[in-house]
C-alpha cells in the first residue's frame, strides 16, 4: 500500500495466508482506491512463476517472513522453513526489475546472524549466481564472496545494494518500530542512492512538551495530567530550538478523533471494538499515550511487554482496538481488516507501516524517474 501511495502501479500481490487474502478481497470488493486493481496471487510464493514479469516491472518489493530472525521467535534463521529470502532473490533474478525493496526485523542484524545477513546481501547483489542443488549455504556464500572480489563482479545482472535499520518514529509513524531495509538498483542504470533522511525527532517532541507546551495545548491536556519524566525535562531544558525536524508522533496523536471503544463496537468506525481482559504486571505495561507506541507484535494476550495495550492516564490499561492499531501502523481509516481480533492483530503485527513504506518507495521512484529523464 505504501508503494502504491508513492505512485507505482501494482501488477501482482503474492500472499499465502488465507486471512490476509480475505482482507485484500474485502477491500477490493469495497473498491478501496489503493487495492481495487490488485491482481491477487493467493498461493505459496514457491509456486509463482516470476518469469511472467521479466523485464516488464520497475520494482519488486516485499517482506520475507520475519519469524526466523525475530527476537520473539526461535531464532532458527536458515534452519527455519519460513526463511524465504531465497524466494526474494529468485523473484529478483527472474523479473530483473530496475529496483527492489525488501524489509525484515531488526533481529536479522544481530551478531548471531552476521554471516547470514552478509549472505543475503551478496545474494541480492548477484542474483544470477544460484545456489546449487545440495550445496550448503556457507559454500554458496563463499562462491559469492569470490565473485564479489573478481573482475566479473560488475558484468551481467547485478544490483547496487544498500541496507539500513530505520526507526519508523523518525519518519512520522506514531510507533517505535525498527526494521532493516534492503534497497537495490540494477547496476546498468548507474543510479547513486542513499536512504532518506529522518524527518521527525524525540528532541522536538520534548521541546513541545516542556519548553513551549504546544503538544499539551494541542490536545487540551490539563496541567495536572501533563506527565514528563525528570530526565526528559532536564534534557529538554538544555536543547536548542528545533530546526527542521518535526516532533515524533505519539499514541495520543494517532488515536485522536476516535470515539472511546465499547464492547459493542462502533457503527461509524470500522474495526473499533473494545477487547476486554487487559491487565498490567511488571514488564507488561502497555504503550504510553504521549510517546510513540511500542512495536506492535503479531500476538495478542501474551505479548511480552504489553505492546498491544495502551496505558491510560488514570493508571488503567486496555487492549488497543484493531482500528487504533491500524492507525499506529498508518493504515487509512477506510481500510478494513477481515477476521477475529486475534487474526487482525496478527496481520497488523506482521505489517510494515504504510507511511514508512511510502517514504522509502517515493525516494526510489524519484531516482528511477530521474534516470528515465
Amino acid at each position: 500500500m505504501g508503494v502504491a501511495l508513492s505512485g507505482f502501479k501494482t501488477e501482482a500481490v503474492v500472499e499465502r495466508d488465507p486471512y490476509c487474502c480475505d482482507t485484500i478481497r474485502e477491500n477490493k470488493s469495497a473498491k478501496h482506491p489503493l487495492i481495487k486493481s490488485w491482481k491477487l496471487l493467493a498461493k505459496d510464493v514457491h509456486k509463482v512463476d516470476f518469469l511472467d514479469y521479466r523485464d516488464n516491472v520497475d520494482l519488486v518489493s516485499g517482506g520475507p517472513p520475519c519469524q526466523p530472525f525475530s527476537l520473539g521467535g526461535k531464532h532458527a534463521a536458515y534452519r527455519d522453513s519460513r526463511d524465504l529470502w531465497s524466494e526474494a532473490v529468485r523473484a529478483t533474478r527472474e523479473v530483473r526489475p530496475k529496483a527492489f525493496i525488501f524489509e525484515n526485523v531488526k533481529g536479522l542484524t544481530r551478531q548471531a546472524f552476521a554471516n547470514y545477513y552478509e549472505y543475503i546481501y551478496l545474494q541480492l547483489t548477484y542474483p544470477p549466481i544460484k545456489r546449487k542443488a545440495d550445496e550448503e549455504w556457507s559454500d554458496h556464500f563463499a562462491r559469492l564472496e569470490q565473485h564479489h572480489t573478481s573482475k566479473k563482479a560488475q558484468t551481467g545482472l547485478h544490483y547496487r545494494v544498500v541496507r539500513r535499520v530505520l526507526n519508523s518514529a523518525n519518519f512520522g509513524v506514531p510507533q517505535k518500530r525498527e526494521r532493516v531495509f534492503f534497497v537495490g538498483f540494477r547496476g546498468d542504470l548507474g543510479i547513486e542512492w542513499h536512504f532518506p533522511e529522518k524527518t521527525h525527532a524525540l528532541d522536538t517532541l520534548l521541546w513541545e512538551k516542556v519548553v513551549t507546551g504546544e503538544y499539551w495545548e494541542r490536545h487540551r491536556v490539563p496541567k495536572k495530567e501533563r506527565i514528563v519524566s525528570a530526565r526528559d525535562e532536564a534534557r529538554a531544558r538544555l536543547l536548542p530550538a528545533p530546526a527542521d525536524l518535526k516532533a515524533w508522533r505519539t499514541t495520543r496523536d494517532a488515536i485522536e478523533g476516535l470515539p472511546e471503544p465499547t464492547v459493542k463496537g462502533s457503527k461509524e468506525v470500522f474495526n473499533h471494538k473494545l477487547q476486554e481482559g487487559a491487565r498490567s504486571y511488571p514488564g507488561h505495561t502497555g504503550s504510553s499515550l504521549d510517546l510513540p507506541a511500542k512495536t506492535l507484535k503479531a500476538g495478542v494476550h501474551g505479548v511480552p511487554g504489553g505492546e498491544n495495550m495502551i496505558a491510560l492516564p488514570n493508571g488503567a490499561v486496555r487492549y488497543l482496538t484493531v482500528r487504533e492499531s491500524a492507525r499506529l501502523q498508518t493504515f487509512p481509516d477506510d481500510f478494513r481488516f477481515h477476521g477475529s481480533w486475534t487474526e487482525t492483530m496478527r496481520q497488523l503485527g506482521n505489517a510494515v507501516p504504510v507511511e514508512l513504506a511510502q517514504v522509502v518507495a517515493s525516494n526510489v521512484r524519484a531516482h528511477l524517474d530521474g534516470q528515465r529523464r
